[in-house]
Parts: C-alpha cells; sequence; structure tokens
C-alpha cells in the first residue's frame, strides 16, 4: 500500500497524458481550428463570459498538470478573451497546473525522480544552491527548458513551495503577454480580412497584416533578448562578486 501511495501521482499523471494520445485530442491544439472555429468559439464567449473564462482557466491547469502542450491555448487566450483578460487566465491555470504537478512531485516523487535525473539534476544544483530565488526566477524568465522541465525540476532541488509560487506566476508573464498578442493579432487580422474562417489558412492569415502582428513580433523579440541581458549583466554581477 505504502509503494501504491508513493507511485500514485505519477501513474495518475502518466494515465492521463496516455489516455489524450490515445483519444487523439493532441491535434485539436492547433491555432488552424481555433480560425476555423473562430465564429462558434467567439460566441460561446459572447454569451457565458464567466462561465468560459474558468472554463479555460481549468482546462490550462489539467493540460499543465498532465504535461500536456497547452501553448496554443495561450494564443487563444489573446483569440477569444483580448490581451488584458486572456494573459491573466493564462497566468492563473498555468501557475495552479505547476503548483499541482510540484507538489506531486515534491509529496511522493522526489528521491525517486531525482534518483532516475541524478546527472542532470546535478549539472542544477550547484547554481540553484547559490541563489534558491534567483534560479528559480531565471528558470521561468529564461524558457531553457521545456515547461513541463521546468514544473518538476525545482521539486527535485528541494525549493520551496512560496518561493517556486512566487517565481512562476511573475516568471511566465513575459512569455504570455507575447504568445497571448499572436492569438489578438490573429483575431483582428481575422476580422479585417472578412472572409469566412473555414477558408482561411493560419499560416497565411499572421502574414496578412503586419501591423496587428507588430505588437506580438516585438514582445517575442524581447522574450528572446532577456537570455542575452541575463549573460551579459546578471552572470558579471555574479563573477565580480
Amino acid at each position: 500500500m505504502g509503494k501504491l501511495k508513493k507511485w500514485l501521482p505519477l501513474l495518475i499523471i502518466l494515465s492521463g497524458f496516455g489516455f489524450a494520445y490515445v483519444m487523439g485530442w493532441f491535434k485539436y491544439l492547433n491555432p488552424q481550428l481555433l480560425v476555423e472555429n473562430a465564429d462558434y468559439l467567439q460566441s460561446l464567449v459572447n454569451d457565458n463570459f464567466i462561465l468560459v473564462l474558468l472554463g479555460f482557466i481549468a482546462l490550462y491547469a489539467i493540460l499543465t498538470v498532465f504535461m500536456l502542450p497547452a501553448s496554443i491555448l495561450t494564443v487563444a487566450s489573446g483569440f477569444l478573451f483580448g490581451v488584458y483578460v486572456g494573459a491573466p487566465a493564462v497566468v492563473i491555470g498555468a501557475t495552479l497546473g505547476a503548483c499541482g504537478l510540484f507538489l506531486a512531485a515534491k509529496t511522493s516523487l522526489q528521491e525517486t525522480l531525482k534518483g532516475v535525473a541524478g546527472p542532470f539534476i546535478s549539472k542544477m544544483e550547484k547554481e540553484y544552491n547559490e541563489s534558491p530565488f534567483a534560479y528559480l526566477f531565471t528558470l521561468r524568465l529564461i524558457p531553457v527548458f521545456p515547461f513541463a522541465v521546468s514544473n518538476i525540476a525545482p521539486a527535485l532541488l528541494g525549493a520551496k513551495f512560496r518561493d517556486y509560487f512566487i517565481t512562476t506566476a511573475i516568471g511566465i508573464i513575459p512569455g504570455t503577454v507575447a504568445y497571448s498578442l499572436i492569438g489578438h493579432g490573429l483575431r483582428e487580422t481575422l476580422k479585417e480580412a472578412g472572409a469566412s474562417p473555414e477558408n482561411i489558412n493560419v499560416a497565411d492569415l499572421m502574414g496578412a497584416t503586419f501591423v496587428n502582428m507588430l505588437p506580438a513580433f516585438g514582445m517575442l523579440i524581447a522574450v528572446a533578448l532577456i537570455p542575452i541581458f541575463y549573460k551579459k549583466f546578471f552572470k558579471k554581477s555574479k563573477v565580480a562578486a
């Protein structure tokens, strides 16, 4: 019974991931379907705004817990709700899901996963031990690893839940805003196109109106430059200290 309790969180997470794969749900996680169903989705938002928003947050949290790709939902947040509502919804859902995965890894899987990922975690431990909070924050701010890895690794490093929660909620904001802006730009371009969404290719749509996509491109460039500024200024200050 003790061993079952220890492995139960991992079994649930892997079962959820496997179930989604077998059911073919991954095919729905693409921007083309978002554009093709734009009118229907927008009508749902208009008719049941609060319910759809809460459902969106819950879905994002579930996808994050089960380590399923959720980037399309980040784009959808701006597409459906606009950046000012959509981006905060993503931050809430992603943070809740990440915290759930963190607790599952920390409470019952820490030693097991640490043993499996020993060499990988050992490379991270040195920098983490120098400044735990700063390391967790840069882990979020600079997307070096996939989101699922960044969710689990802090638990294996022995991070405090408070530090993990704060750095997650704040650190994912720039990337979230960037992808949410892409969704908002897609929606605005779709409105201007005036064509039936079913007949529009998302790749053509993204290149149709540069003005609508300019804020998203600018934010993506800013996010891409974060590692460069980090290495140039933060790393140098650490060496000088």
